[in-house]
């Protein structure tokens, strides 16, 4: 579909870049000739991440522990990537998320959410940002987002919150930054589906017809999002500015993905309430 060399040349960095769709994008940026740096907390799987990719694509991997939700971890794994040389695509894709109950969140829960998804984002964004910038050298911001972004999502709260506010991060750095020469960009994905994630939203008991009611009547492959986030990042693009793309099937058009959750009983919740105790 590209042109080989589409990402010659650039070096990118994919936040939560070591499992599910991080390192899906991560191996597509690094066949069309990107340089990659992959952070996340377990530098275990980072590092076993990086050697399968290095080993399907040939291409360089670099794997750094960093806590996004510390501002100090942030900023100090920036300053260790730009020794070497700047990043030229900040891709925002760590987050966290889980269906519960609303009202019986605890602030702590709430915290959990929020830190990686929206804190963390802001912070390798400004941290990224604030060096572009400084140096004259453009950039990108691409943040994957979620359809909550635009229909709301019962059950998922605080998630639907941070992403929605990424959303206006996106649209508002557009007009602040694009004249200092970064762009940013999103994606809002359907059902794609990985392990962790569907392990938190679609645990046992949940409608199993689900992807067969979606528009095209299945759920998305992950080399769709890899290619999609590869031309968004991509010079191709470069008249693309805060914006955010749709990658759903249709299927926001339909329903915002929880109401089957509005039938659930209060036993289905307190079982799902007492496995997440379990983890």
């Amino acid at each position: 579909m590209f042109e080989k060399g589409l990402l010659a040349g650039k070096r990118i960095l994919v936040t939560g870049g070591g499992s599910g769709l991080g390192a899906a994008m991560g191996q597509r940026f690094l066949a069309l000739g990107a340089e990659l740096v992959i952070c996340g907390r377990r530098l275990e799987r980072l590092e076993e991440a990086a050697a399968g990719m290095r080993a399907a694509t040939g291409g360089k991997v670099t794997a750094i522990r960093c806590d996004i939700r510390d501002g100090a971890s942030v900023d100090a794994m920036m300053t260790a990537i730009w020794q070497e040389a700047p990043l030229d695509v900040l891709v925002n894709n760590a987050a966290a998320t889980f269906i519960a109950q609303t009202e019986l969140l605890s602030f702590r829960a709430v915290d959990a959410i929020l830190a990686p998804t929206l804190h963390g984002t802001m912070y390798c964004t400004l941290a990224a940002g604030r060096r572009w910038i400084e140096g004259k050298h453009k950039g990108v911001v691409l943040s994957i987002l979620s359809t909550s972004t635009i229909t709301g999502r019962a059950f998922t709260v605080p998630s639907a919150m941070a992403k929605s506010a990424i959303l206006a991060m996106t649209r508002s750095l557009a007009v602040e930054w694009g004249p200092k020469g970064v762009r940013t960009v999103a994606i809002a994905p359907g059902s794609f589906p990985t392990e962790g994630a569907t392990g938190q939203l679609r645990p046992d008991g949940r409608d199993e017809g689900w992807a067969k009611r979606n528009p095209l009547g299945r759920t998305g492959e992950h080399r769709e999002l890899a290619d999609l986030a590869s031309f968004l990042i991509s010079d191709g693009a470069a008249y693309i500015n805060g914006e955010m793309v749709v990658q759903d099937g249709g299927a926001h058009l339909r329903s915002s993905g929880a109401e089957d959750l509005l039938h659930w009983t209060d036993a289905q919740w307190e079982r799902l309430r007492a496995a997440r105790a379990k983890d």
